[in-house]
């Protein structure tokens, strides 16, 4: 295999500028820089990780821990901390994290905390305090994206406001018989993303002098999925006398199956029955579903400039980095799922 040594020759530079050059790391003339590179490439040089980790420290790798695969939000928050990681020179290792049980205490206990990772990334997970320690006492750094890790830097929209946004749109529409379906465990975990938006709901119907429609205090958790809403939907509205006229999902994909359970059940939408859900999922268009819009792509981008920085990597992200403690960006779309409340 070609070695650093023969890149230097064909480039015409010393074995340490050529390694400078191949690895970002101290100064070399961009032009010398690009001659190194060409001729790396044309003899297909490639740097050995295990090496570069014995003079740095850094294994180049970030471990991801997610919740779930195969869904839109986790697949879309996912593309985008690979495409910024690949972009930083970094790789990704992922783990999918289980509730509880053996098989996630050994993802903390050996495999991030022996598999060599300079960082951890926690997707849409609650961790615990043991958690986190098993990671930061080995000088990882942690983020949280979504979720919560305490005592570790967090990113997120603010969950509450935007459940109160969308709980508002239905109410300036005239809608006061409102439901929530709201996401598994909401009303156990306060500080987690369903809890969160959970609290969001109740407050503005408290604000508006309100009682939430149907179910325990209008309240009824599903799976954050499009076959849980459906089971939640059905369960929330197969009692004509007890039916609200709107519902506030807990996300896109619950809203989703809300609207077919509704289908189900023949009911008009949205001249009986308007619903809203949060994220702005790639089919929200094609359902015509008000949602409020969160973009889990630029999330992960985000995350990873966060992480670079608690690294001590240099980021074109530094700016905006100044700014960590404003919530993700959120936004309000109307369409066709929301209309004013029957008479």
């Amino acid at each position: 295999m070609p070695a650093i040594g023969d890149v230097a020759r064909l480039a015409g530079v010393s074995k340490a500028t050529a390694s400078r050059a191949l690895s970002g790391r101290g100064y070399v003339a961009e032009d010398t820089r690009r001659r190194v590179q060409a001729a790396a490439a044309r003899i297909g040089y490639i740097a050995s990780p295990d090496a570069a980790s014995l003079v740095t420290g850094r294994t180049k790798n970030v471990g991801v821990v997610i919740p779930f695969v195969n869904r839109w939000f986790f697949g879309e928050v996912l593309e985008g901390i690979e495409r910024s990681l690949l972009s930083a020179g970094y790789d990704l290792t992922l783990y999918n994290l289980a509730q509880s049980g053996p098989e996630r205490d050994r993802v903390f206990d050996f495999f991030l905390a022996r598999k060599r990772v300079d960082a951890v990334i926690a997707v849409g997970v609650d961790l615990t305090e043991r958690e986190v320690e098993v990671i930061t006492r080995r000088a990882k750094p942690i983020l949280a994206l979504g979720g919560t890790a305490p005592g570790a830097p967090r990113l997120a929209i603010d969950d509450r406001a935007a459940a109160s946004l969308a709980t508002e749109h239905l109410l300036k529409l005239g809608h006061t018989r409102i439901a929530h379906l709201a996401g598994a465990g909401a009303g156990a975990a306060a500080r987690s993303v369903q809890g969160l938006r959970r609290k969001g709901f109740l407050e503005s119907m408290d604000a508006a002098g309100l009682t939430p429609a149907g179910g325990a205090r209008g309240v009824v958790e599903a799976e954050m999925s499009l076959p849980g809403g459906h089971a939640a939907g059905l369960q929330l509205l197969g009692h004509p006398g007890n039916r609200p006229t709107a519902i506030f999902a807990a996300s896109d994909e619950v809203a989703f199956g809300a609207m077919r359970a509704a289908e189900r059940l023949g009911i008009a939408m949205p001249a009986e029955l308007s619903i809203v859900g949060i994220d702005g999922h790639e089919y929200a268009e094609l359902f015509g579903l008000t949602t409020v819009e969160q973009y889990p792509g630029e999330q992960g981008r985000v995350a990873v400039a966060r992480v670079m920085r608690l690294l001590g990597e240099a980021s074109d992200d530094a700016a905006e980095a100044e700014h960590d403690d404003v919530p993700l960006a959120t936004r309000l779309v109307v369409r066709s799922s929301t209309t004013s409340a029957p008479r």
